[in-house]
């Protein structure tokens, strides 16, 4: 006879901090790398910001896709990790970073190729496009980087230690600050390099990263790699059975990646200034956001765990309540900042034009409600994953990206000119998009019986 489900069978909100704020950090420090950069380099005017802008775009397709993988990844290793089975975790880390290095080497090589063009035909004249290619030619290196760096930190979050991959990062982001202030400005004898001193200064901090967790690997797990065997028995095997259950997951973040940074390069078409506007704004966008697209990524995490254990409904319902309860703090917490931002870039960007300041300002409106929608979407999201139903979260992010704010943004920018503030509404209008697709699926139910899609 099945025991009738308690209140102890519910997990506490508070377990689902604990796993939620690590991922929140080490998010946060990973989208700050382009924060940082766009602050730094705020002093030397629109021009610069706008390389960093073009620069981030491009480079941003190939981080989404490192991104991507290493979160199909992280999952993989949390099943082995809970399993037991050591030749099958070592086989999901070693799989995993063969992968994403795979995938960068490729991704570098089209870039070398055709980043040129894309550059000369987007920037706004010579000097930005020179800068450009100059920026990315050592952001390179951070790519690379992180393509490993991901990799290992999906490793220690799919064994449950989140907080290490959050100290290897603790570690990095004072030395990217120092030593980009340092070779931007030209200090304490250094050349002064403008942007390409903040593209440098993300390079050393990023290869400081992944050698921190290296380092602690090789510590704590340097017998499970030297383990004989593999989860599928040759490891070829072991790789198809690993992106055959990757790829409807890498396609959703890929996805939005890849659409996001289309985005960003039809943004660089707009004016200096607008163009500007976008290039400050959205990094944070990325790293306020964080907060509640975490706090719905440990959701799923525990959701998962519910499952595997057939958890009745009463025990689903009400930790699934609680946790969006949270998700509409998280999403509150998110407008204040987002308010903070805007309302003080005056002081934050004091080099900038007042046009510039003036367009970050009448964002403001559009980013207090773009959290809520957002939030709510990511609980659901991740909980459907959870229940078996990735295939369905896919479609739901290509189609609202590909059929609408894509082309929506093509054309508002590439044909009907329209001010940079409507453009910036169409992220506000894709959460409402979602919106229904989303939880509608979530009241039919399904994924609390693990079922996949009809």
């Amino acid at each position: 006879m099945t025991r009738p489900a308690t209140a102890q069978d519910i997990p506490p909100t508070s377990a689902v901090f604990n796993l939620a704020w690590p991922l929140t950090f080490k998010a946060i420090m990973l989208h700050g790398i382009v924060v940082i950069d766009a602050w730094l380099v705020s002093s030397l005017g629109e021009a610069a910001v706008a390389v960093l802008g073009l620069s981030a775009s491009i480079a941003g397709l190939l981080l989404g896709l490192i991104v991507a993988f290493s979160n199909a990844t992280q999952i993989r290793i949390a099943q082995a990790y809970g399993s037991g089975d050591r030749v099958f975790l070592k086989s999901a880390l070693l799989i995993g970073l063969t992968i994403n290095v795979s995938v960068i080497l490729v991704g570098l090589a089209l870039l070398g190729l055709g980043a040129g063009a894309i550059i000369d035909g987007l920037a706004h004249d010579a000097w930005i496009a020179a800068g450009a290619r100059q920026y990315l030619s050592v952001f390179a290196i951070v790519i690379l980087a992180e393509a490993v760096g991901q990799c290992l930190t999906a490793f220690f979050n799919g064994c449950g230690n989140t907080r290490l991959p959050a100290l290897s990062y603790l570690v990095a982001v004072p030395v990217n600050i120092l030593a980009s202030v340092i070779l931007i400005h030209g200090l304490f004898g250094a050349p002064a390099l403008g942007v390409l001193g903040a593209a440098l200064g993300s390079a050393l901090a990023s290869v400081l990263q992944v050698a921190v967790l290296g380092i602690m690997l090789m510590v704590r797990h340097r017998a499970l790699l030297s383990l004989p065997g593999w989860r599928n028995g040759t490891f070829g095997a072991s790789l198809r059975r690993h992106l055959v259950f990757s790829l409807p997951i890498a396609a959703t973040f890929a996805s939005a990646t890849v659409a996001m940074n289309i985005c960003g390069l039809i943004y660089a078409t707009l004016p200096v200034n607008q163009f500007a506007a976008m290039t400050i704004i959205m990094p944070w966008v990325q790293v306020a956001g964080t907060i509640g697209m975490c706090w719905a990524q440990a959701t799923g995490i525990f959701v998962a765990q519910l499952l595997g254990r057939s958890a009745p409904e009463e025990v689903l319902d009400p930790f699934l309540s609680r946790c969006w309860r949270v998700a509409f703090l998280a999403a509150a917490a998110v407008s204040v900042i987002y308010a903070g931002v805007c309302l003080s870039t005056p002081w934050i960007y004091s080099e900038l034009h007042p046009e510039t300041k003036a367009t970050l300002l009448a964002f403001l409106p559009i980013l207090l409600v773009l959290p809520f929608p957002k939030g709510s979407n990511a609980i659901c999201g991740n909980t459907l994953r959870a229940g078996g139903e990735t295939v369905y979260v896919m479609h739901v992010f290509v189609w609202s990206q590909w059929l609408f704010r894509v082309p929506a943004t093509a054309l508002m920018v590439l044909y009907l000119d329209v001010s940079v503030v409507w453009v910036f509404t169409l992220l506000l209008a894709e959460e409402l998009v979602k919106l229904a697709p989303f939880h509608l699926r979530m009241h039919r139910g399904a994924w609390k019986r693990g079922t996949l899609p009809e």
